[in-house]
């Protein structure tokens, strides 16, 4: 089992800057893909970016230029900057890991998959609020 919890959200105003993470637990060493995703109200879940294993990041389309994802191996933690904050952006943030890679060569599987599907743990997410 792998348990992330994410942290750092708040109400922030417009153009400002947060630092999103997602401290992970348990058998962390086995995910092949971690994600960020965000459901705004009454909005559908949506991907902000994924990284895998080997260290690839993608970001969704709509937010390219403003997010950063990294990782923290060391301390299992993954992080979401996000800058030049808006409106938008208001959101429930959370952080998924898949333990299985999207992709197979040569008998080993890696990657995210581009449509952020089947994602095997989630957390509760952390709550972004942006004033204009």
């Amino acid at each position: 089992q792998v348990q992330p919890v994410e942290s750092g959200g708040g109400s922030v105003q417009t153009g400002g800057s947060l630092r999103l993470s997602c401290a992970a637990s348990g058998y962390t060493y086995n995910i092949k893909c971690w994600a960020w995703f965000r459901q705004a109200p009454g909005e559908e879940r949506e991907g902000v970016g994924s990284i895998d294993s080997d260290g690839l990041i993608i970001y969704t389309d709509s937010v390219k230029g403003r997010v950063t994802i990294s990782k923290d191996n060391a301390k299992n933690t993954l992080y979401l900057q996000i800058n030049n904050l808006k409106p938008e952006d208001t959101a429930m943030y959370y952080c998924a890991a898949r333990l299985r890679g999207a992709f197979s060569y040569n008998g080993r599987w890696f990657g995210c998959p581009r449509d952020y599907s089947d994602m095997d743990y989630w957390g509760k997410g952390t709550l972004v609020t942006i004033s204009s």
